[in-house]
């Protein structure tokens, strides 16, 4: 690992100017505090987080609807745990849980379908929330549920798209960034393909990496290589597991249950083709189609910038909120509720090179 800092140092001076890098992926923020990249390379590398945690991104108008959707009578509302938390507009579910919905935490889309299965009497609601990741087992699942007839079990997704936010970020001209460390596991499902507009439209270089030091470290030695080359490719330092097609099987699921659509991103907006919804063959298991819940819109909290982090214009110590009103256990914004988010992942790792 001490020569692949070493070709770090080398290539930034030969570079001779500042470099913003961001990394997309929640799991990559939390990796390089884990393991101390920030400490490992020289002045002049500044890494930003990107809007690649699903729990940040969902915004205050999907926990606004899921919540309302849970406090519908006869209704279980299954979630993953991370998302329990989020605030909405006024509440999170998990304060929704507090005053009686009937809300349970599950570990996959199978366990809600075990639920609907067992309450014939109920309809079980799964919050289908995540990348490109999770969105398979959603799909899969669907498949089961239609294989056995199980008629109770309904989806409200809210699923999200990682090439689509890269391109508003980019039309947006807010983000100031040289290259991007792409996802590791978005990328084991879509491929390298999706990226390559990032290359071919806007000149920037990234690379698909993993989640040890040592791949991280490499992506970031691959990037520098690209920008003193003055090349633009879409790299892919993770071959153990990402493969240029992805995996075709898991993207041939989604494509036949889901089809993108406009998605609310927390903090960034409307940005279109960014979701993914059901499509006609199984729209009755869309629990939107059960209920029509037209819940208000709130604004984000004043002060929080979670959008700016989300962003990359920001890091989390900008933030005014931040450690004082804003901490894990009384979050203010989204970014400080999963392990993933950014500025959780910051104040978890206070005092340690967060710059």
């Amino acid at each position: 690992m001490r020569l692949i800092v070493e070709k770090i140092k080398s290539l930034m001076g030969q570079i001779g100017r500042p470099v913003r890098l961001m990394e997309v992926c929640g799991t990559h923020t939390v990796a390089i505090f884990r393991h101390g990249i920030r400490s490992l390379l020289p002045e002049g590398i500044r890494l930003l987080s990107g809007p690649g945690c699903p729990v940040c991104v969902t915004s205050i108008r999907n926990i606004d609807t899921a919540i309302a959707i849970s406090k519908a009578d006869d209704v279980i509302f299954t979630t993953f745990g991370d998302m329990m938390r989020v605030p909405g507009g006024r509440q999170s579910l998990s304060e929704a849980r507090a005053e009686d919905a009937d809300i349970r935490i599950v570990y996959s889309p199978l366990d809600a379908l075990k639920f609907a299965s067992e309450n014939k009497d109920k309809m079980i609601v799964f919050f289908a929330t995540g990348f490109e990741t999770t969105s398979p087992s959603v799909a899969g699942t669907l498949f089961e549920a239609e294989r056995r007839g199980i008629d109770n079990f309904y989806i409200y997704s809210v699923h999200k798209l990682v090439p689509p936010v890269l391109k508003a970020l980019l039309d947006s001209g807010d983000v100031r960034v040289d290259g991007f460390i792409l996802p590791g596991h978005v990328s084991t499902i879509i491929g390298s393909r999706p990226y390559e507009f990032i290359a071919s439209d806007y000149k920037k270089p990234s690379v698909i990496t993993g989640f040890d030091a040592e791949d991280i470290l490499q992506a970031i030695t691959m990037l520098l290589d690209q920008i003193l080359s003055a090349r633009a490719d879409v790299e892919i330092q993770y071959k153990r597991v990402v493969k240029e097609h992805g995996n075709p099987k898991a993207v041939s699921l989604i494509n036949e249950y889901f089809e993108p659509c406009g998605a609310h991103w927390r903090g960034i907006g409307v940005i279109p083709q960014s979701g993914l919804k059901l499509r006609d063959n199984v729209s009755h298991r869309d629990v939107k189609t059960v209920f029509d819940i037209d819940v208000p819109d709130h604004p984000e909290p004043k002060a929080c910038s979670c959008g700016e982090v989300l962003r990359g214009i920001k890091i989390p110590p900008e933030c005014p909120l931040f450690g004082k009103a804003c901490t894990p256990d009384k979050p203010v914004g989204a970014c400080m509720v999963s392990t993933e988010g950014s500025c959780a992942a910051y104040y978890r790792y206070r005092g340690s090179n967060s710059g």
